[in-house]
């Protein structure tokens, strides 16, 4: 399983930002909801590699949070809460979130796992979704616009969202190109892809 734990930046210049995120994450599919931890720390457990990369995306664009991603072992049966679990995959986001901490101006996420990663797939993971997460970062407030839009209706063609946002159909063009969304979606498959595979080397479980 994916233990995903999250750690506000800034928190004593933005105030308390645990609420907005909790509101964020609600749609998401888990296998123990996002919850608060501890202080300004969002902790929630899934299954679903998928999943993991979504969240990963909608967090990084905020800007604000540092992100952990553990891999392993989830102590069976599961509690109600992830505050009461334990198992491997817990002592990895605890690492892989404080490693987040190290990261400076880059994207502050890391993925870890107990254990080595001999294979190079998690590593390798985590190096896909920092570049996602690049990607996801240096978008403008109008290229959210579109692609918010375009993600509000699938079905619709980039003409019918450029009349919706009255804007003309080679702006939602070129909007696209700059925020590579084709980069985006390929790198998305590309990091579940790895993260699957990371999984299942080191399923398990403790308890």
């Amino acid at each position: 399983m994916f233990v995903l734990t999250m750690d506000q930046r800034g928190s004593r210049t933005h105030g308390d930002q645990v609420p907005r995120l909790l509101e964020i994450l609600a749609p998401f599919d888990t296998v123990l909801p996002f919850e608060r931890s501890v202080g300004d720390e969002v902790q929630g457990v899934l299954a679903d590699p998928a999943a993991v990369v979504a969240v990963a995306a909608r967090l990084l664009r905020e800007r604000n949070w540092y992100l952990g991603i553990g891999i392993g072992g989830v102590g069976l049966p599961l509690p109600a809460s992830p505050r009461e679990a334990a198992g491997d995959a817990f002592v990895a986001a605890r690492a892989a979130v404080e490693a987040a901490k190290k990261t400076g101006e880059r994207v502050p996420l890391r993925v870890r796992t107990v254990g080595p990663d001999s294979d190079g797939w998690i590593a390798a993971a985590e190096a896909v979704l920092v570049l996602l997460g690049d990607v996801v970062r240096r978008r403008s407030a109008a290229e959210w616009r579109i692609l918010d839009a375009l993600d509000a209706a699938p079905a619709a063609s980039q003409k019918e969202v450029a009349a919706q946002l009255k804007i003309t159909p080679q702006a939602v063009s070129k909007a696209l190109f700059r925020a590579g969304r084709l980069e985006e979606t390929q790198g998305r498959q590309a990091a579940v892809l790895l993260l699957s595979t990371s999984d299942k080397l080191h399923v398990g479980a403790t308890g």
